[in-house]
C-alpha cells in the first residue's frame, strides 16, 4: 500500500536573520505554494505563521516600520520590561491594532501549525499546535522567540517556557514523526555553518540556577544542533529533503534599527528562493 504523502515546512529562527525567511514564505505565498502542515522555532515561529494567516508582506512591512520603536526591540525595553523585544508590542499591540494578523484565515486555514518552546524545568522542548492564533497562542508565539537571559520567563498552561531554539533547533525529526514525509527545511544559516558552545553559559549557570536541565540543554545545544545539520545535509543529498539556506552568512544581529539592514535580508530571501522554485515546484509534486 502506498503511503500517503504529506507536505511539510519546518522554519529555522535565528532572531532577524529570521526576515530571510519572511522572503522566502512571501515568495512561496505568491507562487501558491501550500504544505499541510508548518513548524517553527523562535522566529520561525514569529514570522512563520503568516504563512498560515496568507499575509505575504506583512512581516517585512511591520519590522521596517516599527524596528526604530524602543518597544519593538532595545535595550531600553528589556530594562522596563525584562524583555529585549517587548512582548507586549511585538504579540499585542502589532497583531492586534497596528498590524492585525488575519485570524480568521488563520482559523480557517487546514494546514497545521506548530511552534517550539523549551520547557525551563525540564530543559526539554515542548510542540505546541496553534489554533487561532489569539489568546494563547500568542503567549506560546512569545516564548518560542524569548531568548534565554534576554527575556522573561512565559508561564502558560502550567509550564514555564523559554526559547525553542535551546531544546530543538531545527524540529525535523520530531516533524518526520508526526507523519511528514516530504519536507523542506528553511535554513537561516549557509552551507557549512558549525554551531560553537554558547559562550554566555557562566552567566546562564547563574541566571538559571534552579534549572539545571536548562541549563544542560543549553551546555548541549551545539552538539545536537550540529548532529542536526549533518542529518539534514545526508537527507538532502539523497534528494528526500528540499532544503533553503542563505548563500552565505547573512551578518545581521539579534536586534536590528536599519530598516535598510531588514529589507536586504529580506531581499536575500526573496532571491534565492525565486532561484529554487521551479525546483521547489518538482520536488513537491
Amino acid at each position: 500500500m502506498q503511503q500517503k504523502i504529506k507536505t511539510g515546512l519546518v522554519l529555522e529562527g535565528g532572531a532577524m536573520r529570521g526576515m530571510f525567511t519572511a522572503g522566502v514564505l512571501d515568495v512561496m505565498m505568491k507562487n501558491g505554494i501550500d504544505f499541510d502542515g508548518a513548524i517553527g522555532v523562535s522566529a520561525g515561529a514569529a514570522f512563520g505563521c503568516n504563512i498560515k494567516s496568507r499575509q505575504p508582506g506583512r512581516v517585512i512591512r511591520y519590522s521596517t516600520k516599527y524596528c526604530t520603536d524602543w518597544r519593538f526591540s532595545s535595550w531600553k525595553s528589556f530594562f522596563k520590561t525584562g524583555d529585549l523585544y517587548g512582548a507586549e508590542f511585538c504579540y499585542k499591540t502589532i497583531p492586534y491594532e497596528l498590524d492585525p494578523m488575519d485570524f480568521e484565515t488563520f482559523d480557517k486555514n487546514p494546514m497545521e501549525f506548530y511552534g517550539v518552546c523549551t520547557n525551563v524545568e525540564t530543559g526539554k522542548p515542548y510542540y505546541h499546535r496553534f489554533s487561532n492564533g489569539m489568546g494563547k497562542d500568542m503567549y506560546y508565539f512569545t516564548a518560542s522567540a524569548s531568548m534565554p537571559l534576554v527575556s522573561q520567563i512565559v508561564e502558560v498552561d502550567g509550564k514555564k517556557l523559554l526559547d525553542g531554539g535551546v531544546a530543538d533547533s531545527i524540529p525535523i525529526k520530531f516533524w518526520e514523526h508526526k507523519g511528514y514525509n516530504k519536507n523542506v527545511v528553511v535554513l537561516t544559516q549557509p552551507l557549512g555553518y558549525v554551531k560553537n558552545p554558547n559562550k554566555l553559559l557562566p552567566l546562564i549557570k547563574v541566571r538559571y540556577k534552579e534549572y539545571p536541565d536548562f541549563v544542560s540543554s543549553v551546555r548541549n545545544r551545539h552538539i545536537r544542533y550540529n548532529k542536526t545539520i549533518d542529518y539534514i545535509r545526508e537527507k538532502e543529498l539523497k534528494g528526500e529533503l528540499f532544503v533553503i539556506r542563505p548563500p552565505k552568512a547573512l551578518e545581521i544581529g539579534g536586534m536590528e534599527h536599519n530598516p535598510d539592514e531588514l529589507r536586504r535580508v529580506y531581499e536575500i530571501g526573496i532571491k534565492t528562493m525565486e532561484s529554487k522554485l521551479e525546483d521547489l515546484k518538482k520536488y513537491l509534486n
